[in-house]
């Protein structure tokens, strides 16, 4: 089996302020970038030698301000995306990530957005037209919010499966 390396990571964001609700953060991409105006999670490239799930919690860290004091649980949400890009004439692959943040936790946008907001699930629903996103966002409320699915996708934030026991033990 080789490897295959996406060439983008994209991380959604959430917190449970009550027992049964779950809120997404969006964010809007900035005017001066492409898709200006678009509600999205947090996304990203990786860099040389980077793994995957350290890409989603470094592109977190850049544009929203999230690190490892806001961040309450990482999870790989086992999905991947495809997508044709214009700008290479070929096709994209994106892995995809969650994070759960403290209620609490206050966004701190790079020049990457220009806004930011938490909002229920059926309103993010609304908000984002890409159809992988509404994917996501309805694996996150039917997988990262019930507590005896959820263990089974958490990772630790070195980016290791909890539920998987290291190879060779």
């Amino acid at each position: 089996m080789s490897p295959f390396r996406p060439d983008l990571v994209e991380c959604w964001i959430f917190r449970l302020p009550a027992a049964g609700q779950v809120e997404l953060l969006l964010v809007r991409r900035s005017p001066s970038r492409i898709f200006p105006g678009l509600w999205q999670c947090v996304t990203g490239g990786l860099e040389p030698g980077e793994r995957v799930p350290m890409a989603a919690l470094r592109e977190v860290f850049e544009e929203v301000g999230f690190g490892s004091a806001e961040v309450e649980a990482f999870y790989d949400l086992d999905q991947a995306t495809q997508f044709y890009d214009e700008g290479s004439d070929g096709i994209v692959t994106g892995a995809t990530f969650a994070v759960r943040v403290r209620v609490d936790a206050v966004a701190r946008l790079s020049h990457e957005h220009d806004d930011a907001r938490w909002v229920a699930a059926e309103e993010a629903l609304g908000l984002v037209v890409w159809p992988s996103y509404a994917a996501t966002i309805r694996r996150i409320l039917a997988t990262l919010a019930d507590p005896n699915a959820a263990h089974w996708f958490e990772l630790t934030l070195e980016g290791h499966r909890i539920a998987r026991p290291p190879r060779g033990e």
